[in-house]
């Protein structure tokens, strides 16, 4: 079964959010605890992006994948006691979700939109609210994907079908970007010993041969060493 993210856990293992619902890995083992299917109403929606808040809690969401790329699914907060709550509905594709260096800001995008919006979160409750608009992409060629926030507080979009990775400062103005010799960005995050490199993954997903045979090097992982740090990710504490 596909995954669609996955965090790892404080006592070990992974929390894994499969296509169709969240379960507990262990990968020495290979044990699967499931922990809820999810949406199985919903034949064409399967999970998508997720991360961890800064308290522990993982964020996930889901996505349409019939043709019409409907908004019929959510959002959920995964809790420590592995509650499930539903905290946005109506979503197509979820993306971008990463949090404000305080965990106080949560960011979450639906793709198809265009839209990166902007959450007040609690990190007492993990709830949400507040909704604003960050930054769209009216004047972008592409679409916002995986998201990830810097130790300045900025954040790296990966702008799908944008042959570009896009550092935007904290009040949605743009800093920089970053030209990339693929149309498809998906995904960034932050390695390294000193977590100085910008590590992006891209996809040939949709693409034609023609398009492949000029862009030999889409679907593989490109590493960028940048001036700024990242953060380390926090472990799902349940």
């Amino acid at each position: 079964e596909r995954v669609g993210s996955f965090a790892f856990r404080d006592q070990g293992g992974l929390l894994v959010a499969f296509e169709s619902g969240l379960a507990l890995y262990d990968p020495e083992t290979g044990d699967t605890e499931k922990i809820q299917d999810i949406e199985p109403e919903l034949a064409t929606t399967r999970m998508n992006d997720g991360r961890c808040d800064r308290q522990g809690r993982f964020i996930v969401g889901g996505m349409d994948e019939s043709e019409k790329s409907e908004a019929i699914s959510n959002v959920y907060r995964v809790d420590r006691d592995l509650s499930v709550h539903k905290i946005i509905s109506g979503v197509a594709c979820a993306n971008s979700t990463c949090f404000s260096p305080d965990g106080r800001v949560m960011y979450f995008a639906d793709t198809p939109t265009g839209e990166i919006w902007a959450y007040d979160y609690d990190i007492s409750t993990g709830a949400i609210a507040n909704k604003r608009v960050f930054t769209d992409f009216s004047d972008q060629p592409g679409t916002p994907d995986g998201s990830i926030v810097d130790a300045e507080g900025f954040l790296w979009n990966a702008q799908w079908n944008g042959y570009r990775v896009i550092r935007y400062r904290p009040d949605g103005t743009v800093d920089r970007v970053l030209e990339m010799p693929v149309m498809n960005p998906t995904c960034v995050a932050f390695g390294g010993k000193d977590l100085d490199v910008l590590y992006i993954t891209t996809a040939r997903y949709l693409m034609t041969p023609e398009q492949i045979e000029a862009e030999p090097l889409s679907g593989g992982l490109f590493a960028v060493r940048v001036d700024v740090r990242g953060l380390n990710e926090p472990k799902f504490r349940g």
